[in-house]
């Protein structure tokens, strides 16, 4: 008894007294503390005194922003076998536009005593967007694990993709088929991982000798639609390849190419990012950037079962090299 009230004690960072009195029922307590120290016994593996024993499972929230961009389905796929092979049950919460937003799910996943939170994608990448909801669970100390870059700050343990290799395979790619007007077509400027790839890609650009300049560069949404109206202003630009930060992004872009009277790969190439779900079936199959989405999925539940197993935070942020898919829908650059 004496080592599970220290051990609760040390992870909610309260007295070993208060976590008494919550295991015994008595007042004096606040909620919070009071939510913290039994979210701390079921992270730690210890029973609850009877009386507070609900009918809680041994579930994970899966926290996504959609399921139209198939890279999510395809986390989805591989965290949730993982997790039931674990014995957990994977609850997947969608934070559509007009639907439950992201902080609210947080609160029903508590409530419901989770072992563990996945973020893949969401307002943790989002510098403009409220984070009060993450510093909650931080507090709690319930396992939590993001999936690909964060704002600075957040200190959870995080699974990327390495931004800075993707751009620098996608314009290396572009620049040894002769490629010299490039453009860029990147998430919304406050996203973590776009602002990564920025970054990096001035860089690379700037030590192949590509010129990348404001025209060069579009900011959009993560969907076909939206990719293709920022598209549109690349070609315009003169652009003959564009990067995109995603797979959806990049079909926009065939398509805005299309619309202008402009062949894929023949005046215009394009490559993607994710290798998601048939882009080896588009027409002109994409050549893209894949993400290990299977190591990195394994790697999401090993960092949240060693939080679970230990009363010691992991806060690491862990890199996946990326790897260059090369199809059809890259070629070398037109004739002047």
């Amino acid at each position: 008894m004496s080592k599970r009230l220290a051990d609760v004690a040390r992870k909610v960072g309260v007295s070993e007294a208060t976590v008494s009195r919550v295991l015994n029922g008595k007042p004096g307590v606040s909620a919070s503390t009071r939510d913290a120290v039994l979210t701390a016994l079921d992270v730690l593996g210890y029973e609850r005194p009877t009386k507070l024993r609900g009918e809680r499972a041994r579930l994970v929230g899966l926290v996504m922003p959609e399921l139209q961009n198939p890279i999510f389905p395809a986390f989805a796929e591989v965290i949730g076998g993982g997790l039931a092979q674990r014995g957990y049950t994977p609850v997947l919460c969608i934070t559509t536009a007009g639907g439950i937003a992201e902080a609210e799910y947080v609160e029903l996943l508590l409530h419901q005593q989770v072992s563990g939170v996945i973020f893949a994608g969401g307002a943790y990448a989002q510098g403009g967007a409220s984070h009060a909801h993450y510093e909650r669970l931080r507090e709690l100390g319930l396992p939590t694990v993001l999936i690909n870059a964060a704002v600075d700050g957040l200190g959870f343990a995080t699974v990327t993709c390495d931004d800075g290799v993707s751009m620098e395979l996608a314009l290396g790619h572009l620049a040894q088929l002769g490629h010299e007007r490039i453009g860029l077509l990147l998430g919304p400027a406050d996203h973590a991982p776009s602002q990564r790839k920025l970054e990096a890609a001035r860089r690379i650009a700037a030590g192949l000798g590509v010129e990348l300049g404001p025209e060069r560069i579009e900011h959009a949404f993560y969907s076909l639609e939206s990719g293709q109206t920022a598209a549109a202003k690349l070609l315009a630009a003169g652009g003959t390849g564009i990067v995109a930060a995603s797979d959806p992004m990049a079909l926009g872009a065939v398509r805005a190419a299309r619309r202008a009277g402009l062949a894929v790969p023949g005046d215009v190439s394009v490559i993607g990012y994710d290798d998601s779900a048939l882009m080896n079936c588009t027409e002109p199959p994409l050549t893209t950037i894949r993400q290990p989405i299977e190591s990195m999925g394994r790697m999401v539940i090993e960092l949240l079962m060693r939080q679970m197993s230990s009363a010691t935070p992991v806060g690491d942020e862990l890199f996946f090299a990326p790897e260059l898919v090369v199809r059809g829908s890259s070629g070398p650059a037109p004739a002047a």
